[in-house]
């Protein structure tokens, strides 16, 4: 069995991005490791310090439900990668990598139009290198609901998935999973409401003869 790694920039990105599919690789065995890189609500709820405490609960208790092992937070400021040393992003990732030598590592896409989405993926490269002394032998890129979609119409920034994985069995812990993170939770038609997630796995799943799927990128797959 393998160790993986989820990086998120944010609490709850990495249940709407790829709920489905750290539930499925839990319960097959694997050991799954969730990152999440700043503390996720500054920006949301400025001056309110207690909301990332509760971030942090909701987080904990959402990657419990889909059989997460360990939640890392790496507390750096939401919404603010791209005004501190680059290297300082890079070594929250690396130390996470340090500890958990994981064989497979998720990651955002790089044409998110989030920034601390298109930040932690270059990060997560940097942390990622192919030397010879590295654990890392498979990366992917997931999308994540109201980033990944609204990114500009530039070959450069489109995702492309290449990789799906079939979630019919787990979709109702995603479900309750997003649910956790009650203070994400929005009314359809906006991206993060239950019923356009649940849409937007159905029209992954459809693509590839499936009910549901998330969708992946692959970055790098290396065989021995």
């Amino acid at each position: 069995m393998s160790n993986i790694l989820v990086i998120a920039a944010h609490p709850d990105d990495e249940i709407y991005g790829m709920g489905g599919t750290i539930a499925k690789l839990a319960d097959q065995g694997h050991k799954v490791y969730t990152l999440i890189v700043t503390e996720g609500c500054s920006m949301q709820y400025p001056g309110e310090t207690e909301k990332i405490a509760m971030k942090k609960e909701e987080a904990i208790k959402a990657n419990e439900l889909l059989g997460v092992k360990k939640v890392i937070f790496g507390e750096l400021p939401d919404m603010k990668l791209d005004s501190i040393p680059h290297v300082q992003i890079n070594g929250v990732i690396e130390n996470a990598v340090r500890e958990l030598q994981p064989d497979i590592v998720y990651t955002h896409h790089f044409g998110d139009v989030n920034k601390d989405h298109k930040m932690v993926y270059e990060s997560t490269l940097v942390a990622v290198r192919p030397l010879h002394t590295q654990c890392v032998k498979e990366v992917y890129c997931y999308q994540v609901p109201s980033s990944s979609e609204w990114a500009g119409p530039f070959q450069a920034e489109v995702f492309l998935p290449n990789v799906f994985e079939s979630i019919e069995k787990y979709s109702h812990l995603k479900e309750e999973a997003i649910l956790a993170y009650n203070t994400e939770i929005r009314e359809f038609p906006h991206p993060r409401s239950l019923k356009y997630v649940n849409l937007w796995d159905s029209m992954h799943g459809a693509r590839v003869g499936l009910p549901a799927a998330e969708a992946f990128q692959m970055v790098r797959s290396i065989k021995k």
